[in-house]
């Protein structure tokens, strides 16, 4: 039973009292709008505009020359002090000095981060124990949509970490934020010209190596902005360009049971070679015109390009009888290939400006974004079978098989099938906002009412298609070469090229599947429009944000239902509307000392794949998608205490906790209703609550010889109760959230001086339930082990503009391992090695 990572729907008893509160923030806002004292309006502070951003990214930065670690650490706590909601920061000078490569890994750095990775990199964000699908990500204040088919999160290692500005994760949304994020949203902030003063430029040439396949992989990056004078304005417009292309060649190996094991015995076991090369192309261009000093105008474009080329190298065996490590049995082994290259592309543009009149501002904004992956047509499948005496494994851990050694003749296998696929998915997302601020003064106090609405429009298709190939000839030169695995003896490795000639010229139309080629294709289509209201008051130490937000949402969804040869087209339709109030506090305990506190409510709608219109079945067996599904909603209480210390210096101490109504997980509906005599008939249904609590603690500290120090940890727990169908009774448990774990922790030392720093730094993830097995059978549940990644990062300033890296990443030869159950029933082991890059930097500022 899989437990996706999303969730789910809307709060229906607690409407009364929402309504109440509702209504009391309206009054307040309203009020205190009509008690100011328009005298005294032209005295309100000017930094009451800045105050009702709730992001950093309307504050900017000037570039520090001398960039350092300690620089670039300041400047991201600079900007997470300013803002009004609780939000953690990296700025683009600190991901220069870690060796990330992409936007993920970047963001693993800070607290209550951790990543999802693949092939071992970084890929998707965890905040909070909670999974990418329900936290949001933005570039520029516009939303990204998902490349994948099934998913709403963003993999950010579509990104280089070269167009990127600064990343903030936002963990308390105020009212004029969109409210899809239970996390966290992540914010994208790409360069812009007024981010340095004058003429900016810098190019990085850098190469790295990776241990485990022996492959050096080249990179190039550069940036330059400048501002210029327009009319009778001095320095008032400026350009901004980013670039980067990396292409990267590493591989991994691993050995996975996928959890099949009957007690203590194994059922099957496949090692798995997997070659990767991925190309990363990246391009920004922004352009900033502000035309007096209460006016700017922007347009923000964004471009990324990540084809990702994988050829995995299969050697699995089937045991006739379920065996333990040690022993032997017949078997039937096969040599299976798939060769992909998958294409995914993300396009943003934001068109927008703000412009004071008076004590009113109004600030627009049109956005449009596309993503989208495409499989133009690769080998999903190609299978040589052959049966085979006295075949085993070595360890429950590294289940990888030793056999005899006709195990390794390729003329023993026959040709199976071959299986080609493509696929094609689009996610497009147009926006447009438009918003108003009101500066006042509140009897002796400066205070901002805002309020605004925004309009998105959200279309998504999937198309996929599969043939299966059967009855072909084998062929000597099938097979070439010997493999590079290093967990055990492999053999010789399956060539693409012949099997692509051997399905040349062959009829499509005769080996189409049906099934696979029709349920997975949907669009989808969703609407949402959303008005909110809040009021800013800054009571000297004490700042106030009281709003509230409005979002109704209108789902549409099409597909197709696939009953034996017979296919039938479906559509649904579920709109469903929210109120979204929340309350904001901000006290000044002492100088550079701080008390936050949040009430915040937020709303996350299923998963493409959980809301999938699909419908397939096979006799008695079914799988479906829910279109019906509620959305996840949520009532989150923050509070939190930070104290700065100097330069790149804070302590800080927050507690949350998140009442979770109506989450979703996989569930069997056999047995009951229009499924009584399925034997199984999987879908998505909403539980009825969960919940979420911990706390994060962070502290880093620059001392006055050169040395800094930096650590992180979040704790956390959660509960959940689901439900399902088995051999005709109901049953329950309770569960822990799938992705969370329990402890999340940083940890760095460093040394720098003017001419050289160096950096180790450490990132540890516990345990985590990764998948639900039977629900009355807990020992089937699959877990992902701990880890921790080391990485070492050096620079030397070889003059002013001129700069030397060497990083190294995983230095503890980290593993990725999940086991079903107990630690030594392997569901998957897989080994990346270390990998090291040296670049050269040139800037001019």
């Amino acid at each position: 039973m899989n437990f996706p990572k999303s969730a789910n729907q809307p709060m229906r008893k607690k409407t009364s009292l929402r309504f109440q509160i509702s209504s009391l923030v309206i009054a307040m806002s309203v009020i205190s709008l009509a008690h100011a004292d328009v005298n005294d309006v032209d005295t309100a502070v000017d930094s009451t505009n800045s105050n009702t951003q709730n992001s950093v990214q309307a504050n900017a930065v000037e570039y520090v020359k001398v960039v350092g670690q300690a620089a670039s650490m300041d400047q991201a706590l600079q900007e997470q002090k300013r803002s009004d909601s609780i939000s953690s920061v990296v700025h683009a000078d600190a991901i220069g000095q870690l060796p990330d490569d992409n936007a993920a890994e970047a963001l693993q750095r800070i607290p209550g981060v951790s990543t999802e990775r693949d092939q071992g990199e970084g890929r998707f964000v965890t905040v909070r124990g909670l999974g990418a699908d329900m936290n949001a990500v933005t570039i520029n204040g516009t939303l990204v949509p998902a490349p994948e088919s099934d998913r709403r999160g963003v993999a950010l290692d579509v990104l280089p970490t070269e167009l990127v500005q600064s990343l903030a994760v936002v963990k308390t949304l105020t009212p004029d934020m969109d409210a899809n994020s239970l996390g966290g949203t992540v914010q994208v902030e790409s360069l812009s010209a007024f981010d340095h003063k004058g003429l900016f430029y810098t190019g990085t040439v850098e190469g790295s190596y990776d241990d485990l396949r022996e492959e050096y992989s080249p990179k190039v990056s550069g940036a330059i902005s400048d501002r210029f004078s327009i009319g009778e304005g001095e320095d008032n417009f400026g350009a901004a360009l980013a670039l980067s292309y990396q292409n990267r060649k590493f591989g991994s190996d691993n050995v996975e049971t996928g959890g099949a094991w009957d007690g203590d015995t194994l059922e099957e076991t496949a090692m798995r070679q997997y070659d990767i090369e991925r190309e990363r192309i990246g391009a920004g261009l922004n352009l900033d015109y502000r035309p007096n000093p209460t006016g700017e105008y922007y347009l923000r474009t964004l471009y990324s390009r990540f084809k990702d080329t994988e050829q995995r190298q299969e050697f699995s065996a089937e045991f006739a009888d379920a065996i333990e490590a040690g022993e032997s049995s017949d078997a039937e082994l096969t040599r299976s290939l798939k060769s992909r290259v998958e294409t995914q592309e993300i396009k943003s543009f934001v068109l927008g400006g703000e412009q004071g009149f008076g004590t009113w501002t109004v600030d627009g904004q049109l956005g449009y974004s596309e993503a989208s992956e495409e499989n133009p047509g690769g080998i999903s499948g190609a299978k040589f079978v052959g049966d085979f005496s006295n075949v085993g494994y070595s360890s429950g851990k590294k289940p990888t098989i030793s056999a005899d050694q006709d195990a390794y003749d390729t003329s023993n296998y026959t040709l199976d099938s071959v299986t080609w696929e493509l696929s094609k998915t689009t996610d497009q997302e147009f926006n447009a906002k438009l918003d108003f601020l009101k500066d006042y003064m509140l009897g002796n106090y400066a205070a901002v009412f805002k309020f605004g609405g925004k309009i998105s429009q959200r279309e998504k298709k999937n198309d996929s298609n599969e043939w299966e190939y059967e009855d072909l000839a084998s062929a000597s030169n099938d097979f070439s070469g010997n493999s590079s695995y290093s967990l055990a003896k492999f053999g010789s490795l399956i060539n693409a090229t012949a099997i692509k000639n051997k399905i040349n010229g062959l009829n499509d139309d005769d080996y189409v599947v049906l099934d696979a080629s029709t349920v997975n294709d949907f669009e989808s289509n969703e609407d949402i429009q959303a008005a909110y209201l809040m009021n800013t008051v800054d009571f000297d130490h004490l700042k106030v944000i009281a709003g509230l937000r409005y979002e109704n949402t209108e789902f549409e969804a099409k597909g197709f239902t696939v009953d034996g040869d017979t296919v039938t087209s479906n559509k649904y339709q579920h709109d469903y509307d929210h109120w979204l109030p929340s309350l904001h506090a901000r006290y000044r305990l002492a100088d550079d000392a701080y008390l936050r506190a949040a009430w915040t409510n937020s709303v996350v709608r299923p998963t493409f794949g959980q809301s999938a219109p699909g419908l397939y079945i096979d006799d008695e067996s079914a799988e479906f998608g829910n279109p019906e599904l509620d959305p996840l909603e949520s009532s989150n209480f923050d509070i939190g205490v930070e104290k700065y210390l100097g330069e790149a210096s804070v302590i800080s101490f927050s507690a949350f906790y998140k009442d979770i109504d109506n989450f979703i997980y996989s569930t069997d509906l056999a047995g009951t209703g229009l499924w009584a005599d399925f034997d199984e008939a999987i879908t998505y249904k909403n539980g009825d609550s969960a919940k979420l609590y911990g706390m994060e603690l962070a502290y880093s500290q620059k001392f006055n010889n050169g040395f800094l120090i930096g650590f992180n940890t979040t704790l956390s727990k959660s509960e959940a109760t689901i439900d399902s169908m088995k051999d005709g009774e109901s049953l329950s448990r309770d569960i822990r959230l799938p992705n969370q774990s329990n402890v999340v922790g940083n940890a760095m030392l460093g040394w720098e001086n003017d001419r050289f720093g160096v950096r180790v730094s450490a990132n540890y993830k516990s345990k985590y339930l990764l998948e639900l097995g039977d629900i009355d059978v807990l020992e089937n549940d699959i877990y992902a082990d701990e880890q921790t990644f080391i990485d070492l990062s050096t620079h030397v300033n070889l003059t002013k503009n001129l700069q030397l890296k060497f990083d190294a990443q995983n230095l503890g030869n980290e593993v990725y391992y999940t086991y079903q159950g107990a630690k030594l029933k392997n569901a998957q082991y897989e080994e990346y090695a270390p990998s090291y890059k040296l670049g050269l930097t040139y800037s001019h500022f």
